[in-house]
């Protein structure tokens, strides 16, 4: 095949098949990435213009621990509980350490942790599928067919860049293939996938001796060079640049961040043994370490049936890892600069199906933040005496992340081209909720 040819090939291929095939080929490794703008009414906000209202607070965040409840967590069930409601069914509030503040008796251990976390009740979007629902929440656009837009993961490493020259700044533990990824964004924004916490980074050692590796590696240096100086584009470079990456880390003692063998038997007991308490631990380890954006995947919260057997389930996992978090962050001093966030892409219906589910219901939902300088011990935003629909202070899906950009410090207005040329910010039209810092 011509060079001209591989390289329209290359730009078709997926970017992750690609270099998987090709590191194993050639060398054994497999750490790789995953990889219509409308103006608004209003103009988004600079942060500047944020200081000059007089609306700016100090968040003091750096890093992101992104909780994802994928498949829609029941609101009602977990941290908008409506006692003495119809809708309710048997799941009981209890009081927890903020004042005023009642949970569901799913979350004991967590119950002991709200005065950390800011409840945002009043969660709105106009997406009610998983698909479209996910990929509103991580982005803050909606799907089209056109274009794949980053998460906020890859704003971050855009915009803002690592902390570690060696680990990769953003990374996504048990996530699904529907994660958008870096979108139209460079592939060295993507972040590195990991499928089971407790195995860390697999497949980071040669699978050959440092001499036949090496050996390997000068002759892969020699069929490239013609290759990446005749064809100088961003699709080889980033090939080229997430290769050299890999190398690195492969020599790096940094790898150790990746191994939860390096806890404690009883602190790695203390939060759970499912795998979103090992992701949880792992997160921790990683921000403590300089990565910036962690992802971590808890799923099963599609509740049309048995909805009070399996939130029962899934919130067990749940309250033992977040709240475990949230208390190592603290005691390692890491909570101020380490912004956890819980979202999930809609909330549940409050009526009660005959087989004891309930269903998609976008129009009210729930989600949290803590640490990253976010007052806690409150709620913002309110439902319906039912849980509804929302009464108070209500929050489309781009306001979050405008929020959880904004605690970061990222331009909230500062406008990136995708390669078609088209202008897009962070959080689309989004304003942040500057009263929760």
């Amino acid at each position: 095949m011509r060079q001209k040819d591989i390289a329209n090939k290359l730009d078709q291929q997926d970017r992750r098949t690609f270099m998987a095939n090709m590191a194993k080929l050639g060398l054994g490794l497999s750490i790789l990435p995953l990889s219509s703008f409308l103006p608004g009414q209003e103009p988004v906000p600079s942060l500047a213009e944020l200081a000059e209202g007089g609306e700016r607070n100090r968040p003091t965040a750096k890093n992101v621990i992104y909780l994802y409840m994928a498949g829609g967590m029941s609101h009602l069930d977990t941290f908008d509980t409506k006692p003495g409601s119809d809708h309710q069914g048997p799941v009981k509030s209890i009081k927890s350490s903020a004042d005023g503040v009642q949970i569901s008796e799913y979350l004991p251990f967590l119950s002991k942790q709200m005065h950390h976390v800011a409840i945002i009740n009043s969660m709105f979007s106009d997406q009610g599928a998983h698909g479209p629902g996910n990929y509103f929440m991580h982005t803050s656009y909606k799907q089209r067919a056109t274009i794949q837009h980053p998460a906020l993961g890859s704003w971050l490493m855009h915009l803002s860049g690592q902390r570690n020259g060696t680990l990769p700044g953003n990374v996504l533990i048990g996530g699904g293939s529907d994660h958008p990824g870096s979108g139209y964004m460079e592939a060295k924004y993507a972040p590195l996938p990991i499928g089971d916490p407790s195995k860390g980074l697999q497949y980071s050692r040669r699978a050959v001796g440092r001499e036949q590796f090496d050996r390997r590696m000068s002759i892969t240096e020699q069929m490239n060079k013609s290759f990446q100086d005749k064809y100088k584009t961003k699709g080889v470079r980033a090939y080229r640049d997430m290769y050299q990456d890999a190398l690195a880390l492969m020599d790096s003692k940094d790898l150790e961040a990746f191994d939860l063998n390096k806890e404690s038997a009883m602190l790695r007991e203390q939060y759970g043994n499912s795998s979103f308490g090992r992701g949880c631990l792992l997160a921790r380890r990683m921000v403590e370490n300089g990565i910036r954006f962690v992802e971590v995947n808890l799923g099963g919260w599609d509740t049309h049936n048995d909805n009070f057997e399996n939130v029962g389930n899934r919130g067990a996992d749940l309250d033992r890892g977040l709240s475990n978090l949230l208390l190592d962050l603290e005691r390692r001093g890491l909570l101020e600069e380490t912004l956890v966030v819980l979202a999930t892409e809609f909330g549940r219906t409050p009526t009660i199906t005959e087989t004891d589910g309930r269903n998609h219901h976008p129009t009210a939902f729930t989600c949290l933040l803590a640490g990253g300088g976010v007052k806690g011990g409150q709620k913002y935003g309110k439902t319906d005496a039912n849980g509804a629909k929302v009464v108070e202070n209500k929050v489309m899906v781009p306001d979050f992340n405008a929020t959880i950009a904004y605690a970061l410090g990222l331009p909230l207005d500062k406008t990136v081209f995708s390669p078609s040329g088209r202008p897009f910010t962070v959080a689309h039209k989004g304003r942040p909720l500057t009263t929760l810092f």
